[in-house]
């Protein structure tokens, strides 16, 4: 195996793995609410124009590189899209243990006053 090839290879492996911890606890958590549907849909829709480019290529470490970013984009996507309510539910209405409107740690009463 030439040099180019080993380390397209040992990308994509790194690659891939570095997604699974992204991928497990989306899976695990159904929590979502960070990622934005606009990221996931526009990255959907990249990785399918890309596709006719990387398919055209010789087969090689670039294909696989390429399969696990269309698989961890659309699963993102289809779990962002199913569990969108799940995920609220199962944090109680907030966002990383903060209280819903308190993205940055900013308390916000109920008359919308700042604290």
């Amino acid at each position: 195996m030439n040099l180019p090839v080993l380390a397209g290879t040992l990308s994509t492996v790194l690659f891939a793995l570095g997604m699974l911890p992204m991928l497990v606890k989306a899976a695990r958590t159904r929590d979502l609410a960070s990622y934005s549907l606009g990221n996931l849909v526009l990255s959907n829709v990249a990785n399918a124009v890309h596709s006719i480019y990387v398919f055209n290529l010789p087969a090689g470490p670039i294909w696989a590189l390429h399969l696990a970013y269309v698989l961890a984009s659309a699963l993102m996507l289809a779990w962002w899209l199913r569990y969108r309510e799940t995920g609220r539910e199962m944090t109680g209405g907030s966002v990383a243990g903060r209280p819903e409107g308190s993205a940055m740690g900013i308390s916000v009463s109920e008359k919308g006053e700042q604290s």
